[in-house]
């Protein structure tokens, strides 16, 4: 249960604290209402996501590809982090890549 709760407390804060700077670059409201454009909610992408390669979600956020809303999810797995795209209207895998450098982590000066 603590687990579950810091998960979703992690990915609320992912979603409410900045989405993507494109879209922030675009006007002023909050990136988190994206989630509106959604058929299913975070939490079921989260948990397709940790099933399709029986890892762990790290972070969530939903973005804009193209004419789709995806989830892309970071799931970690055997110290190795994978980047799932889950179609937000219907909740299916759309994709995976493998991330091999956390490019949120430049700046930090001390890791």
């Amino acid at each position: 249960m603590k687990r579950a709760t810091f998960l979703m407390a992690t990915i609320a804060i992912t979603v409410a604290g900045g989405l993507g700077g494109a879209y922030a670059a675009r006007d002023d409201r909050n990136d988190a209402l994206d989630i509106a454009h959604a058929k299913i909610g975070l939490a079921a992408a989260v948990a397709t996501a940790e099933q399709s390669i029986g890892g762990r979600a790290a972070r969530a956020e939903i973005e804009r590809h193209g004419k789709r809303w995806v989830f892309d999810v970071e799931v970690v797995k055997d110290r190795l982090a994978t980047d799932i795209q889950v179609d937000a209207e219907s909740g299916k895998v759309l994709g995976a890549t493998t991330d091999g450098v956390d490019r949120d982590d430049d700046h930090d000066a001390i890791d």
